[in-house]
């Protein structure tokens, strides 16, 4: 099987309108990814866990697991709503459209945000749990710091570029993503303080 051109795939991307899909769906899972992350954080700081390799690992396999089931969850929903609304446009126009550029378009589609919806939480969660990777190079406190740091630096970013998006105040944008943090720490620490 042939594989597709850059070129061919980039009219693929405009017929199947790939973008604006695409962005919102990196932008609502990278803030689950980020959000998620945050309660391992919070939960490892309470429950005093003090080693690297457990928060890295714990960290890890949330953000694995939130981006397999973004991937799957988008590909069956992605590919049942596409496949609905090609049938009812082979139905309008008494074709057979499955081998057409519109075919194609909406398998790409597809796969496109499939991988998008996986791949942005695991990422996100990535950035934020990375300072563990250095182990013992650096004091577990200081890697807890800088790992909430990172968290809350990606909200905010995640915020100015749905600002951005909707061409809205960018600041005030990232400082409600920064909020919904605050409130994820502060749960946690309460769930702490009762514990």
């Amino acid at each position: 099987m042939k594989l597709p051109s850059i070129r061919t795939l980039r009219k693929y991307h405009r017929i199947a309108r790939v973008g604006e899909i695409a962005r919102r769906y990196f932008a609502m899972n990278a803030f689950d990814g980020v959000l998620t992350i945050l309660g391992v954080l919070v939960g490892s700081w309470f429950g005093h866990v003090r080693d690297a390799g457990a928060v890295v690992t714990l960290g890890l396999a949330a953000s694995f697991a939130m981006g397999v089931s973004g991937f799957y969850g988008a590909y069956m929903t992605e590919k049942a709503e596409r496949s609905r609304s090609l049938a009812e446009l082979e139905e309008s126009t008494l074709s057979n459209l499955r081998d057409t550029d519109i075919g194609h378009a909406s398998t790409y589609a597809t796969i496109v945000v499939s991988l998008v919806d996986g791949f942005s939480p695991f990422a996100a969660a990535s950035i934020a749990v990375s300072p563990f990777f250095l182990g013992d190079n650096i004091p577990i406190e200081t890697a807890f710091y800088v790992a909430f740091f990172l968290a809350f630096t990606e909200l905010f970013a995640l915020g100015m570029y749905l600002g951005a998006i909707s061409k809205n105040r960018m600041v005030l944008s990232g400082i409600k993503m920064v909020s919904a943090g605050l409130v994820c720490v502060a749960m946690g620490y309460a769930l702490g303080a009762t514990a």
